[in-house]
């Protein structure tokens, strides 16, 4: 199973709906997916399920099947990372309930991290504990992949989860915040990358399934630009010019040459998607993605066409992914 996050140190971008509507444009694809919310807004979890299933999850037995109640053993003394509730979505796509208190995690993961250097074996279960509840679920199911979505900030809680993954996913807007966000996330991403690294070797269990910590940037996703007469409106435009080079230099950690280039035209550039506006809302009340609409959920006329773009740009983006990702849709 490959894992891939979705990740920016910068809120509000769309990261939350782009991982939902890719996991199910790859359930479509043929694909077993586990959608994994590690954001500790749950804000994923929200997409996929309604108010009283919430309810009765986060309340009943304490949540001890969200992601946060499979950690409560380790973190209590009492055991390891116990199952997680895997809640189906459709037949090849599940979901990994999010907590809003797995940000009570933060304290524990921050402080285990340099114990990893002693070699201390709780550090390493401790460390390694989102990743190997995922690993258990995906094997539960047989999933090819795992989505991952991530909350806005660089502490230890999303450090423990972007070390889970294989390739990393970077949703940005046109806008000052996202490019001021890369100059952390790269950075931040290769720091990481290596102190992993450094602390694999001093591993004392090697019946710890530990990951990899390969964290490979894939490519960035420009999210909701406003587009008039499909192309995007000036004030966008002027910051859309500006990634390719933000990104090559603090992502890829590689130097371009200074100025504007479009962003669809750069390798990196996975894709651009439209702001599809009301779209959304009928979406979240239809509790499915946008391309999934039909005349009975209210998309008729520009709308019912908006949604068949929106298969087209999804799955167009699917398959790229899944090309560097190494996996085959059938």
């Amino acid at each position: 199973m490959k894992t891939i996050a979705f990740f920016n140190n910068k809120g509000g971008v769309g990261k939350t709906s782009l991982a939902y509507h890719l996991a199910w444009m790859y359930a479509d694809l043929g694909l077993r997916v586990i959608a994994a919310d590690l954001d500790p807004q749950a804000n994923l979890t929200s997409m996929f399920l309604d108010e009283d299933r919430l309810e009765e999850l986060w309340e009943k037995d304490n949540g001890a099947g969200t992601v946060y109640g499979a950690l409560q053993p380790l973190f209590e003394g009492t055991g390891d990372v116990r199952a997680a509730r895997i809640e189906e979505a459709a037949e090849d796509l599940a979901l990994l309930v999010g907590d809003l208190r797995l940000s009570a995690a933060e304290d524990e993961l921050n402080q285990q991290w340099p114990r990893c250097l002693s070699g201390e074996v709780r550090a390493f279960r401790v460390i390694s504990a989102l990743y190997r509840i995922m690993v258990e679920a995906g094997q539960r199911i047989d999933a090819h992949l795992a989505l991952i979505d991530v909350g806005p900030n660089l502490g230890a809680l999303n450090r423990a989860v972007l070390v889970a993954a294989d390739f990393v996913v970077v949703p940005l807007a046109p806008d000052l915040f996202s490019l001021q966000g890369l100059r952390n996330v790269g950075p931040a991403l290769r720091r990481w990358r290596q102190e992993w690294k450094d602390r694999l070797q001093r591993q004392p269990d090697a019946k710890i399934t530990l990951p990899a910590g390969s964290m490979r940037p894939l490519g960035y996703v420009v999210m909701q630009h406003a587009a008039r007469l499909d192309r995007p409106v000036r004030a966008y435009a002027k910051w859309m010019g500006r990634i390719p080079a933000a990104y090559a230099e603090h992502v890829m950690d590689e130097r371009q040459a200074s100025g504007h280039s479009p962003a669809d035209k750069d390798l990196n550039c996975l894709a651009t998607l439209k702001h599809y506006r009301s779209l959304m809302p009928m979406a979240m009340e239809a509790r499915k993605p946008i391309f999934a609409l039909t005349p009975a959920d209210g998309a008729i006329g520009a709308h019912a066409t908006a949604a068949m773009e929106c298969r087209k740009d999804f799955e167009r983006l699917a398959r790229k992914i899944a090309d560097g990702c190494g996996i085959a849709i059938p």
